[in-house]
């Protein structure tokens, strides 16, 4: 992994073409360009989809490694870093999830499935807290994907990898 990306970070997906891929997004789209029967490059592909994932990896990421960790980061309180997570990313989000059950509309497309693992990790950090958010349809959005069959049949635990032995 290290001899194709030195970030040290996953994903890196090593193409036949000797391209490698090391963001989460670039493998989705990379993946969704060799088959998308349900149209989800095409359905992400509008301005609003482009600021929430320009949010999510940007200022979002940033806010919300200082609310989980926020003992690393004393210059503020978690709920500080948490209201800063909620402005740059929930408030968009909700708006747009208020006007339908999914970013893609009636159906999830690109932008839902990049999105919902920030969001996860953001709802994990306080549950009694994220459970009377006001973020009604963003709740029932993140309650959708963590209820899909796709995210069951993902999300299936494998057993550990362990190098053999020389």
């Amino acid at each position: 992994m290290l001899a194709l990306s030195p970030k040290g970070t996953v994903p890196v997906l090593h193409l036949p073409d000797g391209r490698v891929l090391d963001e989460s997004l670039d493998v989705m789209r990379w993946a969704l360009e060799q088959e998308d029967a349900d149209a989800w490059l095409a359905r992400a592909d509008t301005p609003s989809h482009t600021a929430l994932l320009t949010a999510t990896d940007g200022p979002f990421k940033h806010w919300l490694d200082r609310y989980k960790y926020f003992n690393r980061f004393p210059e503020h309180s978690q709920a500080d870093y948490r209201a800063e997570a909620e402005q740059c990313l929930l408030a968009p989000l909700e708006a747009q999830l208020s006007q339908a059950p999914w970013l893609g509309g009636a159906t999830p497309c690109l932008t839902d499935a990049a999105i919902f693992p920030f969001v996860r990790q953001f709802a994990g950090v306080d549950d009694g807290w994220w459970a009377t958010a006001p973020w009604a349809a963003t709740r029932a959005w993140l309650q959708a994907w963590l209820a899909s069959d796709l995210f069951a049949r993902v999300m299936v635990k494998q057993p550990l990898w362990a190098a053999p032995l020389r």
